[in-house]
């Protein structure tokens, strides 16, 4: 391996080449962890107000006056500012927490270390990365204070609401605008991001760290690269159009003829659904760059604490191989009520089915993993065993989706919105839940509180079954998605009081993470001092210092001699066998 090109700079100097400027991969990588934090502040606040509008429609509040004095005069909630807060609550989410976290927080950290690297390929090309990403979450937050308002289009940004300017609608104008470039701007920096995990990846793994004594977290982190190279790329390209049919006059999206608050616009040939190929060619693997890591995250914790190797560890490599690939086979699924002809719909529906095979095995994998282990119920561990339920329970719900003539009732129903909070979003923050308290002792030296974290565990894992799980059943009763007031509808009276109990669900899971923020910040300063491999574990992050050297291994170049996950080995002096242990700690190997 190129070990010369592991190591491309010397120990910073300075607060500011230190921590905010910085050239190490573990700092950036907590950076990009606490931008995740603060973001998921920011949308998880948009859902409390979201979903206490919903349940109080003419409520009047003050605050709400104050902060927006235009869309909710006299404190009342606007159907135009609920749409605004929709759209914010599902961009900020899924761009700057759930791809966020997983791939740029932990995955900056923690890849070099466990291929035994000192430091990523491109250093400087991850510190701009990271700036980047910083860049785009503000110009995303301006635009709740720009003239307008945040834009109404919803994350997906569908034109020709997205396309034709201030004329469709508060927040349509300069807002709209401003969620374009930030889009944009996200995307430039995840490519920057996903080039260098993928050379760091291919070029600077250590001796002996061959392509099957990865850690699977690795290989996700590998394959979400490729995900991302791929997808960004044509969303970046599909915003570039959007900006010109806004600000240029070109008819990408546009279509011909539209008459909008009785102007007719001078745009003519442009086709909205070309947006809708190009966003959801980008929108479906997205879903898998905030799953994958957290299946990774998910199958190294599983081994560790059942003390078992994984179960299939080939199959596990190859599904996720699978999955990365027929990922980028499937976006038709999101556009079945688009009128597309019914052989497209079969063949999508066909491969929406065949993406579940390797789902399954990974499913059934972890079971295995699990059966006849030695089961030590951490908080990691509880978190990991959360992510594999919520991914089975949303996996289950997706199965009626990919049936064309299902989702033709069910697409724009609260159906949807439960699966792809479950699988999507909740299971992604459970996959950084067990990640952070299983690597907390390494990035921060200290361990956290085990105790407050089951008890922010369980209420958040019955919360978010009590807030999506009744989503299914609201879609099955034909209750719409994006509809600020039900109160008017009279079939849909009978549902309010569900609503009204999601809601309950929904503030007291959000009032639980108090505990975790609670629990991160006061044991990074008094948390009990952690040794060097407090989970005995096996990877190569377990072999060095906690928290690491700026050079993760002080000069040495680690040499593996063993798989990743070898647990309760017949024979061995202990019940696991570290990759850099001598060959001759386990003849097998």
């Amino acid at each position: 391996m190129s070990e010369s090109l592991a190591h491309a700079h010397h120990a910073p100097e300075g607060f500011i080449r230190k921590w905010v400027f910085s050239l190490d991969h573990k700092v950036i990588g907590i950076q990009y962890y606490f931008l995740a934090l603060f973001s998921v502040l920011i949308g998880m606040s948009l859902s409390v107000l979201m979903r206490f509008h919903m349940v109080h429609p003419d409520a009047k509040v003050s605050l709400f006056a104050t902060l927006w004095p235009t869309a909710a005069q006299g404190g009342i909630m606007t159907p135009e500012l609920y749409l605004s807060l929709m759209t914010m609550h599902g961009t900020i989410m899924v761009f700057f927490v759930l791809t966020t976290a997983p791939q740029g927080g932990f995955g900056n950290y923690f890849l070099p270390i466990q291929i035994g690297a000192e430091d990523m390929a491109f250093p400087v090309l991850n510190m701009l990365s990271f700036w980047t990403t910083l860049v785009a979450l503000v110009v995303m937050v301006s635009a709740f204070f720009v003239q307008g308002g945040a834009p109404l289009s919803g994350w997906t940004g569908y034109p020709p609401l997205s396309g034709i300017g201030a004329l469709a609608g508060p927040g349509e104008g300069l807002g709209q605008t401003l969620w374009i470039v930030s889009i944009a701007i996200f995307c430039g920096a995840s490519l920057m991001g996903a080039i260098n995990f993928i050379a760091t990846l291919i070029d600077l793994r250590c001796q002996g760290m061959s392509l099957m004594r990865l850690p699977l977290t690795c290989w996700t982190w590998f394959v979400t690269a490729i995900l991302g190279l791929l997808g960004f790329a044509v969303l970046l390209a599909a915003g570039v159009l959007l900006i010109l049919d806004r600000s240029a006059g070109t008819s990408f999206f546009i279509p011909g003829g539209l008459l909008v608050s009785d102007q007719i616009l001078s745009h003519k040939g442009g086709s909205p659904l070309l947006w809708q190929h190009l966003f959801w060619f980008f929108g479906h693997p997205e879903v898998y760059i905030a799953i994958l890591p957290g299946m990774g995250v998910t199958s190294q914790i599983l081994a560790t604490f059942a003390r078992k190797a994984v179960f299939g560890y080939r199959a596990m490599v190859y599904a996720i191989l699978s999955i990365g690939f027929l990922g980028f086979l499937v976006w038709g699924h999101h556009m079945f009520m688009s009128g597309m002809s019914p052989y497209s719909a079969m063949a999508f529906s066909v491969l929406t089915m065949a993406i579940g095979v390797p789902s399954a095995i990974k499913t059934f994998n972890w079971i295995g993993t699990l059966w006849g282990g030695k089961i030590h119920y951490t908080t990691a561990m509880m978190f990991a065993l959360g992510f594999v339920s919520l991914f089975i329970t949303g996996g289950l719900s997706g199965i009626f989706l990919g049936q064309p003539a299902l989702d033709l009732y069910f697409h724009d129903t609260y159906f949807v919105v439960g699966h792809f909070h479950m699988i999507m979003g909740v299971a992604a923050i459970f996959g950084m839940f067990a990640g952070t308290f299983y690597w907390f002792p390494k990035m921060f030296g200290r361990m956290m509180n085990e105790t407050l974290g089951k008890i922010h565990f369980y209420i958040t894992f019955v919360g978010v079954y009590a807030i999506f799980t009744p989503m299914h059943y609201l879609g099955i009763a034909g209750n719409p998605r994006r509809y600020s007031d039900f109160t008017n509808f009279d079939f849909l009276g009978k549902l309010l009081p569900v609503h009204n109990f999601m809601t309950q669900a929904a503030y007291g899971t959000a009032a639980i993470q108090i505990l975790f923020f609670i629990n991160l910040f006061w044991s990074m300063k008094y948390g009990k001092k952690a040794p060097m491999n407090p989970w005995n574990a096996t990877t190569l992050e377990w072999t060095i210092p906690s928290p690491p050297p700026f050079d993760n291994f002080a000069g040495h170049h680690p040499v593996v001699n063993h798989g990743p996950y070898e647990y309760s080995v017949p024979g061995a002096p202990r019940d696991f066998i570290m990759q850099t242990d001598p060959v001759e700690v386990h003849a097998d190997s």
